[in-house]
């Protein structure tokens, strides 16, 4: 019997549109759970091949495509206005859309010092891969906290991409997801919304890598890594899970629940690094004062 553990329920997945990128793997894998999806990208023609792909899998009322760029305010405003209106609600939100200095036009060989970064790149990769999550949750948070029930799920990468030598702006820029997806987790506790991060837990094939053979690509983690976990954040299931990060490829379906979540999960932003700045007793005084700090 096929899984439909979000029959009712409507997702918005940004970067949806690429043939082999990880939003329309996990589209694919919401449809074929039951729900409806928003796909967005700024990528017409990927964006209208990859939605009629998904109408041919999943029924030609399965998807909704618009065009919009996730570092817009306004575009982020207006999908999440196109979900309520073309699919009837909004229950779900897979910020997944990034890039890197390849996606901006930049040179093929993009892994060098900061030194060598132009600002345009270092510019656009924080609009979309920080700016947009933080655009696109806004937009949608109030929404899911009338109705008491939300799902948003971020996309980042590994810490050892996030720390690379020569990886700038794009490690620095997930990181920064990642600490906001544990800030709106904290802040969203007791409203019924949760807020988690999906990594893929290695190198994928996508096109914001450069071009290489047919044979070195197979041997990378694939899109579709990412089905099976992005379905059970979104469901019903893991409505007490927030504030969490999940490595796709420790994903094992065959595991009881909690042994799945223990092989895969960790606390988002890694917290056990934390509780050791020097901080007077003043904590009541902050919350009611500006915190400025030297």
């Amino acid at each position: 019997m096929p899984d439909k553990s979000l029959e009712g329920k409507v997702a918005i997945v940004t970067g949806a549109g690429s043939p082999i990128g990880m939003g329309r793997a996990m589209t694919i894998a919401l449809t074929q759970a039951g729900a409806k999806v928003l796909m967005m990208d700024i990528n017409e023609e990927w964006l209208a091949e990859s939605a009629n792909y998904v109408r041919e899998m999943a029924g030609d009322d399965s998807v909704h495509a618009v065009v919009g760029d996730t570092s817009s305010a306004s575009d982020a405003v207006s999908v999440v206005q196109a979900a309520l209106s073309e699919l009837g609600g909004l229950h779900i939100l897979v910020n997944n859309a990034g890039t890197n200095p390849r996606g901006v036009g930049e040179s093929e060989n993009t892994q060098g010092p900061f030194w060598d970064l132009t600002s345009r790149a270092w510019d656009r990769v924080m609009a979309v891969n920080v700016n947009g999550p933080f655009h696109m949750a806004r937009a949608a948070v109030h929404h899911m906290m009338e109705q008491k029930w939300g799902r948003i799920i971020g996309v980042t990468t590994s810490l050892d991409s996030m720390l690379r030598q020569n990886f700038s702006p794009y490690g620095p820029s997930k990181a920064a997801h990642e600490a906001f997806t544990a800030v709106i987790a904290k802040e969203l506790e007791g409203t019924g919304v949760t807020a988690n991060i999906l990594v893929p837990g290695g190198l994928v094939n996508t096109n914001l890598l450069p071009p290489s053979s047919p044979e070195y690509r197979a041997k990378m983690i694939q899109s579709d890594i990412m089905a099976a976990p992005v379905t059970w954040l979104a469901s019903e299931e893991s409505s007490n899970v927030t504030g969490q990060r999940f490595i796709a490829y420790n994903w094992d379906e065959s595991l009881p629940l909690k042994e799945r979540l223990d092989k895969a999960g960790a606390p988002v932003g890694w917290p056990q690094l934390g509780g050791r700045s020097i901080r007077p007793d003043i904590e009541e005084r902050l919350k009611c004062a500006p915190l400025i700090t030297g």
